[in-house]
């Protein structure tokens, strides 16, 4: 029988017709694909859900990448104005953070930025007023806002707290507010010693008791709990800027050894002077003991003879600088006050020739009075910068006076003033000219105290001076409060355009 009739008639399909040159089909060696887990039809890999983000999404990360890079370029910006002399109180304060702010880009510093010094953060504030305090909060916000290091956050929270409590001190006090201040060195004992630790748990410790049932005095434990605040953020910006300044050593070490040594130094004082707060009568003689370190490694300071770097001697402090306290909080104090902007700094101190010593240098220990000097720059409109030049197209500038600030806190006799006086070489006398045709004559202004404090000189532009008293204009000499203060500016020679 026909098999595909056959096929029919048993129901089967016909047989299929097989190419013989087609490859075998085995079942037995068949490959299949794995099989894959099954998933809810309305359900989408996870890789697929992230893969986009909302429009949400999207704008919250650009308003992020935006404040990253206004708060970039407002530390850059800070970084030029303290380089070039002329910062205002915000950028010391945020160029005191560079050393520790882990968010910097490296890329924005300089290597001899570190060579530059800046007031402390808490003598930055003391230093303002009222205006420049509230000016300065204002520009806090800005960091503060933008700022999303939490370390460089409790900086800028500290910095604000000590601005409204500067402000507060210098408004004056209603009747009720003396009679609540009346505890206020009660308040400075109790709380000054402390750190941030033992603020902490006595803050606990105060809230409970005024919580409870007992009587207590209100405004006493009240206003104790007021100054916390004020102390707790001393205490913070006290351990940041303890990193800064150890951050600042330890990259000093390589670039400038005797400066890393000398900040060393001071950083030392500073802890000795810490110690000794608040310490029983029975423990003075082992801070005694303590404070002894500090003249032997000033010692091997003086005895390193290591010379610095050509235009930072006078930052490199020498063994017989004034190292004391009242002496850096001056300094610290004028700094803060910045340089305008036709003031840049002056360091061109000489070296003072001295025959003899001096007659009280076996009582006393001779050192050299830090200072903080100043000199200002101007166009000066001759007949040749007339003609060669505008004042869209200026011509170099030159100099047009000085402002010295010389520091003698600890002076013996501190009714005699430190005087100054003009040395001019090679026999010149005032008025004569020894210098070629476009240069001028310079001459030696030397500063002269009593003991404990050496001479001082500095290099200076040879011109008349104008003892007029108009404002910014005025001479000034005057020794107040340990500071011997030398104003001046040079006559003005108007020409005829």
């Amino acid at each position: 029988m026909d098999p595909a009739r056959q096929a029919m008639i048993y129901g089967r399909k016909s047989p299929p017709h097989r190419d013989i040159t087609s490859p075998r089909r085995d079942p037995n060696t068949r490959i299949s694909k794995p099989n894959q887990p099954t998933r809810p039809n309305n359900t989408k890999p996870a890789a697929a859900s992230r893969k986009y983000q909302t429009e949400d999404e999207q704008a919250r990360q650009f308003v992020a990448d935006e404040d990253k890079f206004v708060l970039k370029q407002a530390k850059k910006k800070a970084d030029i104005r303290v380089r070039e002399g002329r910062a205002k109180p915000i950028d010391l304060l945020a160029f005191n953070l560079r050393y520790v702010d882990t968010d910097r880009d490296v890329f924005d510093d300089d290597d001899a930025d570190v060579e530059i010094d800046v007031p402390a953060p808490d003598a930055v504030i003391e230093s303002l007023d009222e205006t420049q305090l509230d000016e300065l909060d204002g520009d806090i916000t800005p960091y503060h806002t933008l700022e999303t290091n939490s370390r460089n956050r409790e900086y800028w929270t500290a910095l604000r707290a000590l601005c409204l409590d500067r402000r507060q001190k210098l408004k004056p006090m209603a009747p009720e507010e003396r009679a609540v201040s009346s505890v206020g060195a009660d308040v400075d004992k109790i709380l000054g010693p402390k750190n941030l630790e033992q603020l902490e748990k006595l803050e606990g410790q105060i809230r409970a008791k005024l919580l409870s049932d007992e009587a207590v005095d209100t405004d006493y434990w009240g206003q104790l709990l007021k100054s916390l605040t004020i102390f707790k953020a001393k205490a913070k910006l006290k351990n940041v800027y303890k990193e800064i300044k150890e951050a600042r050593v330890q990259r000093l070490q390589e670039r400038n050894p005797d400066k890393a040594r000398a900040l060393a130094v001071s950083k030392l004082e500073v802890t000795v002077s810490e110690k000794c707060v608040g310490v029983p009568a029975q423990s003075v003689s082992t801070s005694k003991a303590s404070a002894a370190i500090i003249p032997t490694v000033q010692a091997n300071l003086s005895a390193s003879g290591s010379s610095a770097a050509p235009g930072t001697a006078r930052f490199s402090s020498a063994g017989n600088e004034d190292f004391s306290q009242a002496t850096k909080a001056l300094y610290e104090r004028e700094v803060a006050r910045g340089i305008s902007e036709n003031e840049e700094i002056f360091t061109a101190e000489e070296t003072v020739l001295s025959t003899a010593k001096p007659q009280w240098a076996d009582k006393y220990r001779p050192r050299k009075p830090r200072y903080f000097n100043r000199v200002q720059m101007g166009y000066e409109w001759n007949k040749y910068n007339q003609t060669h030049y505008d004042h869209d197209n200026p011509p170099p500038k030159v100099v047009q006076g000085y402002k010295f600030n010389i520091f003698y806190p600890d002076l013996i006799d501190k009714t005699k003033a430190p005087t100054f006086k003009i040395i001019r070489e090679h026999g010149r006398r005032r008025g004569e000219s020894f210098a070629p045709a476009g240069e001028e004559d310079t001459c030696l202004i030397r500063f002269v105290a009593g003991p404990p404090y050496e001479d001082i000189a500095f290099r200076i532009v040879d011109r008349e001076w104008d003892y007029s008293a108009k404002k910014d204009r005025g001479f000034k000499s005057s020794f107040d409060k340990g500071i011997l203060q030398l104003h001046f500016q040079f006559k003005k020679i108007y020409y005829r355009k």
